[in-house]
């Protein structure tokens, strides 16, 4: 939206960046089964501006599970205004940590068993 953009119409990249924490915060307590919060960011490149009436999808996918971590690899692609054309835009890397109730970290539990039964 115009309120996201500078002057020359280029969506703030603090606003895709935190887009994209969002994401890595969703898959991130997904994967942990709790709250998670964001310890770091390793990487953040931006390849190409997000303008004014492009559509942001944002991609999450889990890299690395440590003890109480979970490094995440996010993508931000433009879906163009009034065109099928996508772009990749901005990636990074996010490392989220697992919290328990009092907000301590916690170790993230081995994925269950997918299998199913017959």
């Amino acid at each position: 939206m115009p309120a996201d953009s500078n002057a020359a119409g280029d969506i703030f990249g603090g606003w895709v960046m935190s887009q994209m924490d969002l994401a890595a915060g969703v898959r991130g307590a997904e994967r942990a089964g709790g709250r998670v919060v964001t310890a770091a960011v390793h990487t953040l490149v931006f390849r190409k501006p997000v303008k004014i009436g492009d559509t942001l999808i944002v991609h999450a996918q889990i890299e690395k599970v440590g003890r109480t971590s979970i490094t995440i690899h996010v993508e931000a692609w433009a879906a163009r205004y009034l065109s099928r054309e996508r772009e990749l835009v901005t990636e990074g890397t996010f490392v989220m940590v697992a919290l328990d109730g009092e907000g301590r970290p916690k170790p993230v539990l081995p994925e269950p068993d997918r299998t199913e039964q017959v």
